[in-house]
């Protein structure tokens, strides 16, 4: 077999392979013999035909075609392989010349992995804001678990922004109750969001016992967009009543004996918080100065199909959040454009910290054990909310270990880079940056359980933005 390579361009190339046909005669052999089952010719038993009679009853081309599509695939890799081409997609192949007993030739134009010159890596330098823990951030939280040990009273008055309210609600169209579309004796508390636009507006000054009918769009489903009449009445309006942030309050919700030493602890797992989240930081600020040093050439098809998949991916969140992608670019101040724009660099910057890191990850010569792999594999598990057991035989069976281990790779890369860099805080103190995880990820230093944790915070609407998926990715978003 010969092959010869062209370079379309810095991502894109065009394989020749000429394939002599004593190469091709396994296939060919295999071909007869698959065309010798599935005939029936008098004289002959089943799967006994000679190539002779095929020729003559089925069509030597038809035999040609069964072997060349059994063979192509094989030779494909192969002339990779001598190439030294790493494809990122699926080919386009083309049979150019069929020359019966003698050759064929085809063609290959695949989207490749671009040749990077890596610059100088190591010792990078890049800064982070300082951790700040205000008075205010303390009080919400502690705010937080009082909620969590409140009451709820009845009142005989209107409801306000941050009662509860015991309702029914149905969304009709066309005079017909959606499928779905019904709660009965549900509690919710006035002003929360993220059920049905309008709703908040509609509760506030209603009473037990009051009804009242209001339109609002849909966010979801086959009707996502039209407008519906949504009727909700109340039975109840509740006033939530708070513990009084004292010591007996401190020795309910926490092991502490009084409150200051309550609220020292709230404080102090803020902090420990805060700097993860400025370790995550700092890691995305390295990598935005390694992404500053080079220019990466990207596959325009990689970063369309990946445009797709995220875009995609922040529809279906924001669904299932009930916002609508109106109300998503109004709270961000944005126009749809600048949305478009945004996305579209935070790609262009995740796809090209892929193949640098990659790169990166080749010259360390980084490696992947079975216990990294299986701790990444229960992880991501762990993330998409499935069965370790039936995660790893989904990966198996169809064949994305390369992928994940890749990912794994990348996240050491991303440590080397992090580890042999330079991070500021604006204060000009440098961090200690010692705690990444092979995949890349922050590892949080385990602290004594005490206080019990905050009620959890409702999602931002930021969270839309991020994918699921691997370590490498969230960093190179923010770079």
């Amino acid at each position: 077999m010969k092959s010869a390579v062209e370079t379309l361009s810095p991502t894109r190339a065009k394989l020749t392979v000429e394939v002599p046909f004593e190469e091709l005669k396994p296939s060919l052999d295999a071909a007869y013999k698959a065309i010798a089952q599935q005939i029936n010719v008098p004289g002959f038993r089943r799967g006994k035909v000679p190539p002779g009679v095929i020729d003559r009853q089925v069509g030597r081309g038809a035999v040609l075609d069964q072997a060349i599509n059994d063979a192509l695939p094989k030779k494909y890799v192969e002339a990779l392989q001598e190439n030294s081409l790493e494809p990122l997609a699926q080919p386009e192949i083309e049979v150019t010349k069929l020359e019966d007993n003698e050759l064929i030739e085809f063609t290959a134009e695949v989207d490749v992995k671009p040749q990077i010159d890596l610059p100088a890596y190591e010792g990078l330098e890049a800064q982070v804001e300082d951790i700040e823990i205000s008075d205010e951030d303390v009080d919400e939280q502690v705010a937080a678990l009082r909620e969590r040990f409140g009451t709820l009273a009845d009142v005989e008055r209107a409801a306000a922004e941050g009662d509860f309210v015991v309702l029914d609600l149905k969304a009709m169209k066309d005079g017909e109750v959606l499928e779905g579309a019904e709660v009965t004796g549900m509690s919710y508390q006035v002003g929360k969001g993220g059920m049905i636009d309008g709703l908040d507006e509609a509760l506030v000054g209603m009473s037990a016992g009051d009804e009242k009918t209001f339109t609002s769009s849909l966010v979801g489903g086959d009707l996502v967009g039209e407008e519906v009449e949504v009727a909700v009445s109340v039975s109840q309006v509740q006033e939530q009543e708070l513990p009084e942030l004292d010591d007996e309050f401190a020795q309910l919700a926490s092991e502490f004996d009084t409150s200051d030493e309550l609220v020292a602890d709230v404080r102090k797992r803020l902090g420990n918080g805060k700097r993860l989240e400025q370790a995550a930081e700092a890691r995305d600020a390295v990598l935005e100065a390694l992404l500053e040093k080079v220019t990466v050439p990207l596959p325009e098809s990689m970063v369309t199909d990946e445009l797709n998949a995220r875009r995609q991916n922040i529809e279906q969140q924001l669904v299932m959040a009930g916002i609508s992608m109106e109300k998503y670019l109004e709270d961000e101040e944005q126009t749809q454009e600048e949305f478009e724009s945004e996305l579209d660099r935070r790609v262009r910057d995740a796809v090209a910290a892929q193949f640098l890191l990659d790169e990166i990850a080749k010259k360390e010569e980084l490696g992947v054990d079975q216990q990294e792999l299986s701790q990444h594999l229960i992880r991501r598990a762990q993330q998409s909310g499935q069965d370790p057991q039936e995660f790893a035989n989904h990966m198996f069976e169809h064949n994305h270990i390369p992928d994940l281990v890749q990912e794994i790779l990348r996240g050491k890369a991303l440590a080397v880079l992090v580890e042999s860099a330079t991070v500021k805080d604006a204060s000009g103190e440098v961090l200690e940056l010692k705690n990444l995880q092979p995949d890349g990820t922050i590892m949080e230093t385990p602290a004594e359980d005490s206080t019990e944790e905050p009620a959890d915070e409702a999602p931002s609407e930021d969270a839309a933005e991020d994918s699921t998926e691997d370590s490498t990715e969230d960093a190179a978003d923010k770079a």
